[in-house]
């Protein structure tokens, strides 16, 4: 039997289903399915996604069945709309667009009004008795697919639609004529002659394969490729194609077009949100082309032109009961596009609407509150990654701010930069890293890269929904659009608003939330999380197993950790204390010291600062663990470099220049991060080690004595290879442990391990683990001994690798899973075969990775650290990964 290759919806029935969106791409499946719950959908059909994947893999050629499956599809919108596809009587028009099986919001190629051509627009005439209309469909076609499929540039065609607006004396499309479109579809070809030497396709069938291919070839555009990089979408997914018979809100007054959420992507505040344009094509709404109106009445404005509440009233109120019906069907918030054609409503698409982190929690939190899914699916609804944007400072509301313009607040969050205009420039500045505000009259699909790279969008014209919306919001960027006091001058790299000119390079703050754009950088204030935010982490709390810790050197941070909802610290390095102006020259005397006598005499101006910091921390962490890292860096890095340097501590110390240069140059290391570091320190030189146990011990043992804490420090051996390193620092750090208990007379419960972050380490695990009482795999070191890569070197090449698809992700930034991975596997696997209960963790930052969370989950670990401010964004992907295992299960035993 054949394969079969495209899957046909119309009329109340669908061979498709929501269900299949691999295949069908997610706008083909949710066509399928809007048809199939009688929701009015014009008919059409999918191309799967399995023709792309043949597509690519046979040099850009179709499978053989493929073009008799097509017209057999075609026939069948035919013989549903009583129209003929070519036919110059009553001919049939069709849209070709893309659909991929995750949202991809512009970034593939459309083309509208396939099928016009000097004879078909004759038809359209006729059926619509409006030629204006018939010559504003066919100039638009002309203009989208020179450009999609031939690969016309599309300014040298808008610059005729322009030329001709000034002959006429006239600033806006809808005030040309049926005969100016005319005369410009004449010029269009002509100008598509001039340029690519052929002629534009008058054949119906051979503009329809024209634009399929486009569109498939459209999935490896470079736009395409940005966005699935910076989304984590596979590009062995492919994208489906959809064919679908035209519908047309630009035939009059009683025809409009429009998208909308059924909840507010922004703030997820329950209520209908959307725009619309009478008289219009959809691509009119999306690029930002003209500023859309709202639908309704929620937000309407003094001053906007009436809704479509008011405008079409009786459509409305269908698009009201289809929101209703769509939200109750897909149990989530939808993100629809329609069109009205002669007062005749009509469904585009729908899937699952881009939102803010914020929405996203008040999203799922309220439809628990409505009964439409339970506790398990609203954890799962909130990413894990969308989390950043609420853990980060907003603008101060008691600071100062001299406000120049005010536009839609399209994307909230708070940013301020420098301001550029081009999305090149956008992301040279980010490499070098500056901050920046990209300044755009308005966005395109070519702009992502500049997107990502820029702290803030500022579009002068455009909607809450165009584009530059709908892609901040998706990125978690804030964004101001439809700015219409800005007039943007790109020759002269500026914009004016209200007689101020700002410039390439002066700074500029947006507030996303508000809409308003000041002139200069304006202070932040931490953030605020309560109410739906805290209801969301007290359900991911119930679902996770694995435990949460902090990175925190500091009682600042260690703070700020436990805010977060840190169950302990899984990390303090204690070299960041080190650098502290009122001990660095301690620890440079130390350094200096001839023997063993001068360096404990350093140590122990050092003792009462380490010791203060340890009371500081675990006060902060009363009654949770926390683990301390001892010393770790090479010593060299204690020591200045530069000649000056040495020269001004020298004065300082008392010591000639000579002796200190040849200190610098004695420890100076080729390689220092495989060089006299970690254990090997605490080896050469005990006494450090010993002075850091005491430190800790000491204000472990005063807390408990003096303010009945109960505390259990960890305390961690770094970069152990072989068990003997562990067992000659252990027996040192317990006998110190156990002088300093005696000492105060108190028993303080404490654990000495060690960090895993060698390879060998890892395959001798049994080993170690007969000595240490606890691991905690070091992933940024185990990743730079893995690979062989040094992380501070590798970003010069690092990004490459992951744009050319030799590696899938940065290494340094989610774990390697099937190298890392399996050592810290195989760690685990042989640590506890020696000791059962063996307490395992990261501290790298993976551990504030989602996929890196997950992945800890799966090979059992006990716990992940990360900075403080991922903290939630670690609880939360460790309850995905919780429930996600269990959703496993339960699919595995149904199966059974």
């Amino acid at each position: 039997m054949a394969a079969k290759y495209v899957y046909f919806f119309g009329n109340g029935a669908a061979e498709g289903t929501a269900e299949m969106k691999a295949l069908l791409g997610g706008k083909g499946a949710n066509l399928a399915e809007m048809t199939s719950i009688g929701l009015p959908v014009p008919p059409g059909f999918t191309i799967s996604t399995d023709v792309c994947t043949e597509f690519y893999k046979n040099d850009r050629t179709y499978p053989a069945t493929l073009q008799a499956e097509v017209e057999a599809n075609i026939r069948r919108i035919e013989e549903l709309l009583g129209k003929k596809f070519g036919d110059p009587g009553t001919p049939l028009l069709v849209s070709v667009r893309s659909g991929a099986r995750a949202s991809m919001p512009g970034m593939m190629d459309t083309v509208l009004n396939l099928g016009l051509n000097d004879t078909t627009v004759q038809g359209i005439i006729r059926q619509s008795g409006d030629e204006r209309f018939a010559y504003d469909a066919y100039r638009r076609f002309v203009q989208m697919y020179s450009n999609v499929v031939m690969g016309m540039n599309g300014s040298l065609l808008e610059e005729l639609l322009e030329q001709k607006k000034e002959e006429k004396g006239v600033h806006l499309d809808t005030e040309l004529t049926a005969a100016d479109w005319k005369e410009l579809v004449g010029r269009y070809k002509a100008r598509i002659r001039e340029t690519l030497g052929s002629e534009f396709p008058e054949d119906p069938k051979e503009q329809l394969w024209g634009a399929i291919g486009a569109v498939f070839g459209s999935w490896m555009n470079q736009r395409a490729i940005t966005y699935r990089r910076l989304h984590n979408i596979p590009a062995d997914w492919g994208t489906a194609v959809n064919v679908q018979a035209m519908v047309f809100g630009n035939m009059g007054n009683d025809c409009a077009t429009g998208v909308a959420f059924t909840r507010d992507p922004s703030t997820g505040e329950n209520y209908f949100y959307g725009e619309y344009l009478v008289n219009a094509q959809g691509e009119d709404v999306v690029a930002g082309i003209r500023t859309p109106q709202p639908i309704n009445r929620a937000k309407h404005k003094d001053g906007d032109l009436p809704s479509m509440e008011e405008v079409l009233p009786e459509c409305y109120q269908q698009l009201v009961k289809i929101r209703d019906i769509l939200e109750k069907h897909y149990k989530d918030m939808q993100d629809i596009e329609f069109t009205i054609e002669k007062g005749k409503l009509f469904m585009l698409q729908t899937r699952n609407g881009k939102r803010t982190s914020r929405a996203s929690i008040k999203i799922a939190v309220d439809m628990v509150k409505e009964g439409l899914i339970d506790e398990k699916t609203a954890v799962l609804r909130v990413s894990p990654g969308q989390l950043d944007q609420l853990l980060h400072p907003s603008l101060d509301p008691k600071a100062p701010r001299q406000v120049i313009a005010k536009g839609l607040p399209a994307s909230p969050g708070a940013a301020s930069g420098e301001v550029v205009f081009t999305a090149d420039e956008a992301e040279s500045a980010a490499k070098l890293g500056l901050k920046v505000i990209l300044v755009r009259v308005e966005t395109s699909p070519e702009d992502i890269h500049g997107m990502h790279a820029a702290q803030g969008i500022l579009t002068a014209r455009g909607g809450m929904t165009s584009h530059a919306a709908v892609v901040a919001r998706g990125m978690g960027k804030c964004c101001v659009a439809g700015c219409g006091e800005i007039k943007v001058d790109y020759a002269a790299h500026e914009f004016t608003v209200n007689g101020i000119t700002v410039r390439k390079g002066d700074t500029v703050t947006l507030d996303g939330g508000t809409g308003e754009v000041m002139l200069g950088q304006v202070p932040t204030v931490p953030p605020q999380l309560t109410g739906d935010f805290k209801t969301i982490m007290d359900l991911v709390d119930t679902y996770r197993k694995l435990g949460v810790r902090a990175n925190a050197d500091t009682p600042k941070d260690a703070r700020t950790a436990r805010d977060f909802g840190a169950e302990g610290i899984g990390l303090t390095r204690t070299e960041h204390m080190f650098f502290e102006a009122d001990r660095i020259a301690a620890v440079r005397e130390m350094i200096l010291a001839e023997d063993v006598e001068g360096r404990k005499k350093a140590l122990a101006k050092i003792l009462p600062m380490q010791k203060g910091d340890f009371i500081g921390i675990f006060r902060e962490m009363k009654d949770l663990p926390v683990t301390i890292r001892l010393l770790d860096p090479p010593l060299h890095e204690f020591l200045p470099q530069e000649d000056k340097d040495i020269e001004a501590l020298s004065k300082t110390m008392g010591v000639s220049v000579e002796k200190l240069k040849h200190k610098v140059e004695y420890l100076h290391e080729f390689n220092p991060m495989l060089g006299h570091r970690g254990c090997r320190l605490g080896v050469t030189f005990p006494e450090i080690y010993d002075m850091q146990v005491r430190a800790i011990m000491e204000a472990a043992c005063e807390l408990t004595k003096n303010e009945g804490f109960t505390i259990v420090p960890e305390i961690m051996i770094p970069l152990v290879a072989v068990v003997e390193e562990l067992s000659t620092l252990r027996a040192n750090a317990v006998a110190v442990c156990e002088e300093v208990m005696a000492g105060y007379g108190v028993q303080v419960k404490y654990l000495i391990g060690t960090m895993i972050e060698l390879p060998r380490a890892a395959l001798v695990a049994d080993e170690i683990a007969r000595e240490a009482e606890f691991f905690s795999f070091g992933t940024n070191d185990l990743t730079q001994t893995t690979f062989g890569l040094s992380r501070d070197d590798a970003g010069k090449f690092l990004p490459l690798y992951v744009e050319k698809g030799v590696l899938q992700e940065d290494p340094f930034v989610s774990i390697d899973q099937t190298g890392v991975g399996q050592l810290v596997k195989i760690g685990c696997d042989k640590g506890r075969a020696t000791r059962g209960n063996l307490k395992i963790g990261i501290c790298g930052e993976h551990g504030g990775d989602p996929a890196s969370v997950i992945f800890c989950h799966k090979v059992g670990l006990n716990y992940v650290s990360c900075s403080p401010f991922r903290v939630p964004i670690a609880r939360l992907a460790a309850a995905h990964a919780a429930l996600l295992e269990q959703l496993g299960s339960e699919q595995a035993n149904r199966t059974v």
